[in-house]
Formats: structure tokens, sequence, C-alpha cells
């Protein structure tokens, strides 16, 4: 019976996974990854500082964001944990008080490690896309690279590739010159 036919993994395995791990169900299968290296979490701590200011708490910029560092994303069937989310906040005016929001963001940023990476691409992008997310940001701290994506009809559209230490203006976020060397600095 079945011939070799995967079980389609549920919250509850997601759930059995220790805490010290990061897991997310994927198209009916449970993905773990251990904690991010250091340039991972360097970089998405880094670009996390550059953003909150300005447009969640509205110091120095417009504001009207709600930003979240890995919130955990119930969206359909699919549990994901991006790096960092965004919504605007006339699509969510107070952060909700709940483990998984279902919400789909506005923006999500994936800060790419060499063991997630494919996962982060592939998989991932075409939830974010089903899902309806508007802008999509891939950084990846070895290479040092920022890519930006734009939702265009159901599909990503390459915006720009910014490296090394540019200064860019990138959407959605673009009042923000954005100081990509800050998230490579050692």
């Amino acid at each position: 019976m079945g011939g070799g036919q995967k079980r389609k993994a549920t919250y509850a395995d997601l759930e059995a996974v220790p805490p010290h791990l990061v897991a997310e169900l994927v198209d009916g299968e449970l993905h773990v990854s251990p904690r991010p290296a250091l340039p991972h979490a360097r970089a998405a701590g880094r670009l996390n500082s550059q953003l909150d200011g300005p447009f969640d708490q509205g110091h120095g910029g417009p504001g009207g964001w709600l930003l979240l560092f890995e919130p955990e994303l119930h969206l359909g069937e699919d549990v994901l944990v991006p790096d960092l989310a965004g919504w605007r906040r006339e699509r969510m005016p107070e952060m909700p008080q709940v483990v998984g929001v279902t919400l789909a963001p506005d923006w999500v940023c994936e800060v790419l490690s060499p063991s997630t990476a494919v996962l982060d691409r592939e998989k991932k992008t075409r939830v974010y896309a089903r899902e309806g997310v508007r802008h999509l940001w891939l950084v990846d701290p070895l290479r040092r690279e920022l890519e930006v994506y734009g939702l265009e009809e159901g599909r990503w559209r390459r915006l720009g590739t910014h490296a090394g230490q540019e200064q860019v203006h990138a959407e959605p976020f673009t009042p923000l010159r954005l100081e990509l060397g800050l998230l490579w600095a050692r």
C-alpha cells in the first residue's frame, strides 16, 4: 500500500522539532534548519535595525509599517518563517496576539544560507507569490548581495541586484538610503 508515498507533514510534526532549530512546512514537507550562522544573523539584524526606526517606529522616516523578525506565517497549509517580514499598517493596524500570522505580508526578506538557499529561492518564493506578497528581498551575506523583486501578475520580476558597499533605495522602502556595507560589517 502507498508504494513509497511520503506522509504529509503536519503542524504537530513542526511542534515536535526542538526549539533550537527552525522548522517550516512547505508543500506538505517538514523542513528543519539549524539556527543561522553568524554572517546570516548579522545581516538580518543589521537590516532590521536600518528599517525599524524609519518605517515601523516612524523615527526619521515615513512610518506606516509593522516589521517583524522571524514571524511564523500560516499561509494556507504552509508554515513559513522568513527572516524579516513587513505589513503596511493599513492592512495590519496592530500586531495580532497570535503565534502564527495568517495575513500574508506586503514585504518578505530571506537571508540566504548555504543550507537554506534552495528552499528560500524556490519553494518559499512560490508560496509568497501565490499569497500575493508584493515585495521580496533575498540577501546573500556570503556574496554580499541584495536582490530586490516585485510581484507582477503572479510572477517575481527582478527590480535590481545590489552588492558590496552600495547605498541603495530599494522598493518598498525607497525613502531610505540603505547602506549595504553595514549588513556585512565584521
